[in-house]
C-alpha cells in the first residue's frame, strides 16, 4: 500500500519559526505504523521546503518537494503529483498552523480528484483484502469506526497519537527530492479558488466588551452597575462586616445560608414552663 503525507511549512506560536506543524507530524506518526510494508511518502508544495524537513527525523524515509510560490494555490500542483503517484491513502492535517490556513485544501483536493473525504481520523489498521480500517472522532470521547478501500483522503485529528521523537540520524539518511510538475485542471467549483490568495488584513488585537448578564433592560445607571458588579441579588442586603468578633461573623454566615435557602429556618423552642 502506499500512502502520501501532506505536509505544510507552519509558523511556531511563540516564535514565528518555521516548523511542522503537529497534526502532519501525527500523520506521519499513523503511516509509519501501519508498517514497514507500507511505502510512505511526504508531498510539499511551496516556495521553500526546510520547515517540513524536520519529517525526515519523525519517520518520513522521502519527500517530495512541489515548487510553488508563495501566494499561489498549492491544489492543482499537489492533485497533479497525487494523480501521478496515485497512492491508496492520503493523509493531511485539519488546517495549518501559524500562516493565512483555511483548512479547504484536503477538500479542494478530494473534489479535484473525485475522492471520499473521511475527517478526523485518529487511528488507522489494515484490513484483509487491501482495505483499511479508520477511527473517526465524533467529539466528546464519541468515536465510529469505517472500513473501506483505497483510494481515500483523510484528515487527523489533535486526538491521534503524539507525534514519534525527532532522531537526527533518520533525519540525515532520508531524502529531499525536488519534483516539477505542471499543474493539473481544477474542477468548476474551484477554478475560481486557483491562482493567487485574496489578500488578508491584518489588525491588532482589541478587547470585546462584555456583554452583563442580567442587567435591568430599562433600569437606572446605578441598577446597570450593581449587575456588572455583581452587587445584585440575594447577597445585594448583606453586611458588611470589617475583622468582627467569631461568634458575630458566624451568626451572619448563619444567617445569610438561610436567607439563600441552604439552611432550613431555626425550629422554635419549646417552652419550659
Amino acid at each position: 500500500m502506499r500512502i502520501a503525507v501532506l505536509l505544510s511549512a507552519g509558523r511556531h506560536p511563540v516564535s514565528g519559526t518555521p516548523v511542522l506543524p503537529r497534526l502532519e507530524a501525527q500523520a506521519i506518526r499513523l503511516a509509519v505504523g501501519l508498517g514497514e510494508a507500507h511505502e510512505v511518502v511526504g508531498l510539499h508544495a511551496g516556495p521553500d521546503a526546510a520547515a517540513v524537513a524536520e519529517g525526515l527525523g519523525q519517520g518520513l524515509a522521502r519527500i517530495e518537494h512541489l515548487t510553488v510560490a508563495a501566494e499561489a494555490d498549492p491544489v492543482p500542483a499537489l492533485a497533479a503529483r497525487l494523480a501521478a503517484l496515485a497512492p491508496d491513502l492520503i493523509l493531511a492535517g485539519r488546517r495549518g498552523q501559524g500562516g493565512p490556513e483555511t483548512g479547504l485544501v484536503p477538500y479542494g483536493l478530494a473534489e479535484a480528484l473525485g475522492l471520499p473525504l473521511i475527517p478526523d481520523v485518529i487511528g488507522l489498521a489494515p484490513e484483509a483484502a487491501d482495505r483499511l480500517s479508520l477511527d473517526q472522532s465524533l467529539g466528546r470521547g464519541a468515536r465510529r469506526r469505517v472500513i473501506l478501500g483505497g483510494p481515500v483522503l483523510a484528515t487527523v485529528h489533535p486526538d491521534a497519537p503524539a507525534p514519534l521523537a525527532y532522531a537526527y540520524g533518520r533525519a540525515r539518511r532520508g531524502a529531499l527530492e525536488p519534483v516539477a510538475v505542471a499543474p493539473v485542471e481544477v474542477s468548476p467549483g474551484l477554478a475560481a479558488e486557483a491562482g493567487a490568495l485574496p489578500a488578508i488584513e491584518e489588525r491588532p488585537y482589541r478587547r470585546r466588551p462584555k456583554l452583563v448578564k442580567g442587567a435591568p433592560a430599562g433600569g437606572s445607571a446605578a441598577e446597570r452597575l450593581k449587575a456588572a458588579t455583581g452587587e445584585a441579588g440575594a447577597s445585594a442586603g448583606g453586611r458588611l462586616l470589617v475583622q468582627p468578633d467569631p461568634d458575630e461573623a458566624a451568626r451572619e454566615i448563619l444567617a445569610y445560608l438561610r436567607q439563600v435557602g441552604v439552611l432550613a429556618a431555626p425550629r422554635p423552642t419549646d417552652d419550659p414552663r
